[in-house]
């Protein structure tokens, strides 16, 4: 229908978010009238207008990575979420220079104006990747990918013993949801994790609050999609527990003898009985029904891309789950 080039060369457009989201609920003033695209690379932030013409999206305003760097001192952001206090939190993997350094940039979401971090205090996360927030339960949680320096030349195994990769739930935090402002505690759980998603139901039988379901990946050998629930809400325990697993491939012609399914995103529906996710090296989308949280039921898959499919350079010698390697997606 439309396409919008970006006027810039290595951005990384990764995730995008809105300027008003489900936090506006119930606010007739508030929509969903602009994206916002933080880059991955260059520390831009691009906001677009998608309702002016919604068949023909335009560049809005540019947030120079200037402005992130010197009022925030904070750099290559990935993950935007608007706030119900008016305002645009985007979450980053570094400081200025490519050191590790896990944080979040405001911006006001109707000029789009750095205002500066959402985080306060001396204590500052190593690294940082994705978050997600529930303001029904109080809650935000967020995750640790790696130093923007080591990604910049690609993914190397031996990162991850240098500890340059440490991809896990790196916060749990809680939020004052009069405010929206800063964490009021925060700890460190041992899961390796990229994506978070929140389980929004307001009434789980038998589960107090909601339950996480954050992306996973560990050792190479590991793809897996985790469970974090809430025990007691007078002292703030949780607990965690695989409820997915995506079994590794041995291959020939790769970096590695096993090659993970690696997921990347995940989504859950809107009613709440379905999450997505996507493996980034294997190529398929996969669906499942998490209609009992605890045993979610794979309903759906399709393959579009990834590094296993017939005619490729990597063979798949075996595997648990396929009969063969999938065919190429085309699209004629």
């Amino acid at each position: 229908i439309h396409r919008l080039p970006m006027p810039n060369v290595g951005d990384e457009l990764h995730h995008s978010g809105w300027n008003a989201c489900s936090s506006c609920h119930g606010d007739a003033t508030k929509s969903r009238d602009f994206l916002i695209l933080p880059c991955l690379v260059s520390s831009r932030i691009y906001i677009v207008d998608v309702a002016s013409d919604p068949r023909a999206p335009r560049l809005h305003k540019v947030v120079n990575p200037e402005d992130v760097f010197w009022k925030c001192g904070l750099g290559y952001p990935h993950t935007s979420h608007c706030l119900g206090s008016g305002e645009v939190m985007i979450s980053t993997l570094g400081d200025p220079a490519g050191n590790g350094k896990g944080g979040f940039i405001l911006l006001d979401a109707e000029t789009f104006e750095v205002k500066g971090t959402w985080e306060r205090g001396a204590e500052v996360p190593p690294m940082g990747y994705d978050f997600w927030y529930q303001p029904r339960h109080n809650v935000l949680i967020s995750t640790e990918w790696g130093v923007p320096r080591a990604l910049g030349y690609g993914f190397d195994p031996n990162d991850l013993g240098k500890g340059q990769q440490r991809p896990r739930i790196g916060g749990l935090r809680a939020l004052d949801p009069r405010i929206w402002g800063s964490p009021s505690n925060s700890g460190i759980w041992g899961l390796q994790g990229l994506d978070t998603r929140i389980w929004g139901s307001s009434s789980n039988p038998g589960i107090w609050g909601s339950s996480f379901h954050p992306g996973i990946w560990g050792s190479p050998s590991n793809s897996e999609i985790w469970g974090l629930r809430g025990l007691d809400p007078r002292d703030g325990a949780w607990a965690a527990e695989k409820v997915i697993q995506v079994p590794s491939k041995k291959v020939q012609g790769w970096i590695l003898p096993e090659m993970p399914g690696f997921i990347t995103d995940i989504l859950i529906s809107l009613d709440d009985r379905f999450l997505y996710l996507s493996n980034w090296l294997h190529g398929d989308v996969r669906q499942y029904d998490i209609s009992d949280t605890r045993n979610p039921r794979l309903v759906g898959q399709v393959f579009v891309g990834g590094r296993i499919t017939k005619g490729g350079p990597v063979r798949v010698c075996e595997d648990e789950e396929l009969q063969s390697q999938p065919e190429p997606f085309v699209i004629q």
